[in-house]
């Protein structure tokens, strides 16, 4: 088969996962739609959390010094998980950064420790708090006789009734804990089993997730100009997230958590609240089906997951899935397009998660990880029985598949970006006149999207794509009415370990309503 050939075959073949700028567009309507629907009745979407605008916003601005924060979150590399303990040091106004952070360490949590009881895994977590604090005490002479307030980013499901508060749900992800648990009691606890003569009693003073912590970041870092506004927080790595602050008027009274955390002398119904919208779970798989985004691959993929149907967007943009999206697709090619019998192709490629998102993510042509057939044959060894050889038509039509793959989920994540401002009042509605930052009274051209995680920095094209995808949309729905409006995408990385930092001071010195 000639090169031109299989590009050619491998087009046709793709053109389920086809999706251009007009669907780009399309489907942004219909996200806002779904998702105006979602903060209205959906009990498991667009949660708010105890944040309040009036502490984003200012979120900590009047305070300066160093607190204790704390960031377990989930990977895509061997081991899944990690702990990362350290000290944010937020800095007075005029510097060039806004905050340093100081004697940070990070550790991997090893299967033995996800498969062990509460007690054994807080304990460990308490260990490794308590070494850092220790070598705060000694770098800082820290008072052993005042309470060192922590910030806690916590990237596993649980639900919170204030600021400080949360119940572990069950953690999933190989962790052997299932039962409600008192995420903060179990972490002062841990410590306890480890604080020794000169340190400090620790308590929490917020409690958040990766999302949020992401927006409280980015909000507090972003070098605003007087046209910008840093509006929300997108997190695409191993899953799909996005937060964003909201009025009260869009969501449910249901879904308010107890106690909300306020600046003081502000009217808690005029400020509104960061809510974590978990756009990714099922209740936004409708406006994906109503343009038939959704292929035969998806769906194997999908009945193959511990939940089928549970996270439908994510499954289809998220660093998790993308590799074996592609080996659904690759294997399915080679056997019945190419006619290659299954017995032939490396055993790697029948495995589920055999082809990694990381290896695909630098599987391009002039890549610096070598030539693509030279990769292919190298990741997917061939036995020295076997009759079958791996040719650059081969390695072309992977890499064609690994494209499109992420063209598409670039699509779907500007997409959603953009109907997620409009469900804000970021942007118009696209039958009203052009009103951007409405929900402020803002006269913003440029609305900033601080974003992290590995896939949409490393996948390919796949933040370029974003970015143009976003363009395309803003450009047609604005343009028209004589206003140029920009969704802008920067970098807010490590935003859970900043997060949970900058939460402390603005936590302790705000009321709950």
């Amino acid at each position: 088969m000639s090169h031109s050939s299989a590009v050619t075959t491998i087009d046709q073949f793709l053109k389920p996962l086809a999706l251009d700028n007009a669907v780009a567009l399309k489907l942004s309507r219909e996200f806002y739609s779904n998702f105006k629907h979602l903060c209205t009745e959906s009990l498991s979407q667009f949660l708010p959390t105890p944040i309040s605008m009036s502490i984003l916003r200012p979120v900590g601005r009047q305070n300066t010094g160093r607190f204790l924060a704390m960031d377990m979150y989930d990977t895509p590399t061997v081991g899944g998980s990690n702990l990362r303990v350290g000290f944010v040091e937020l800095l007075s106004e005029g510097q060039d950064r806004r905050l340093n952070r100081l004697l940070e360490q990070s550790w991997p949590i090893l299967d033995h420790l996800k498969h062990e009881n509460s007690e054994h895994l807080f304990g460990w977590v308490g260990e490794h708090i308590a070494q850092v604090v220790r070598k705060g005490c000694e770098t800082w002479g820290l008072s052993s006789d005042e309470e060192l307030p922590m910030g806690v980013t916590f990237s596993f499901p649980m639900k919170q009734t204030s600021l400080s508060e949360a119940t572990l749900m069950a953690m999933g992800k190989g962790f052997a804990i299932t039962s409600d648990l008192d995420l903060g009691g179990h972490l002062v606890k841990g410590y306890e089993q480890h604080r020794t003569a000169g340190l400090p009693p620790i308590k929490i003073a917020a409690i958040t997730n990766d999302a949020v912590a992401t927006l409280v970041s980015f909000v507090y870092q972003y070098p605003a100009a007087p046209n910008q506004k840093a509006a929300m927080g997108l997190i695409v790595g191993t899953g799909c997230n996005a937060t964003i602050p909201l009025q009260f008027s869009k969501l449910h009274k249901n879904k308010f958590p107890d106690l909300i955390s306020v600046q003081q002398d502000y009217d808690l119904l005029d400020v509104g609240i960061a809510v974590n919208t978990e756009w990714s779970i099922n209740g936004s798989a409708s406006p994906l089906r109503m343009l038939g985004l959704i292929s035969r691959w998806d769906d194997e993929l999908d009945k193959a997951c511990e939940a089928p149907g549970f996270q439908p967007l994510e499954y289809m943009t998220a660093g998790r899935y993308l590799g074996e999206l592609a080996r659904l697709i690759f294997v399915d090619f080679l056997t019945t397009v190419q006619g290659v019998p299954p017995e032939d192709l490396p055993q790697g490629l029948h495995q589920r998660f055999g082809l990694s998102t990381t290896f695909l993510s630098h599987f391009y042509p002039d890549s610096d990880k070598g030539d693509i057939l030279e990769q292919l044959q190298k990741e997917f060894e061939l036995s020295t029985d076997s009759t079958f050889t791996w040719t650059s038509d081969h390695a072309d039509t992977l890499y064609h598949i690994a494209k499109v793959i992420q063209t598409r989920a670039a699509g779907i994540v500007a997409a959603a970006t953009i109907g997620l401002l409009r469900c804000a009042d970021e942007l118009p509605d696209p039958s009203e006149p052009v009103r951007v930052g409405v929900a402020n009274g803002d006269n913003v051209e440029e609305l900033v999207v601080g974003y992290t995680g590995g896939c949409i920095q490393h996948f390919q094209d796949y933040l370029k794509d974003t970015q143009a995808f976003l363009d395309f949309i803003t450009q047609e729905e604005f343009a028209a009415q004589g206003k140029r409006i920009r969704v802008k995408l920067e970098p807010c990385h490590d935003g859970g370990i900043t997060g949970a930092g900058i939460l402390v001071p603005a936590a302790l010195a705000s009321t709950q309503a």
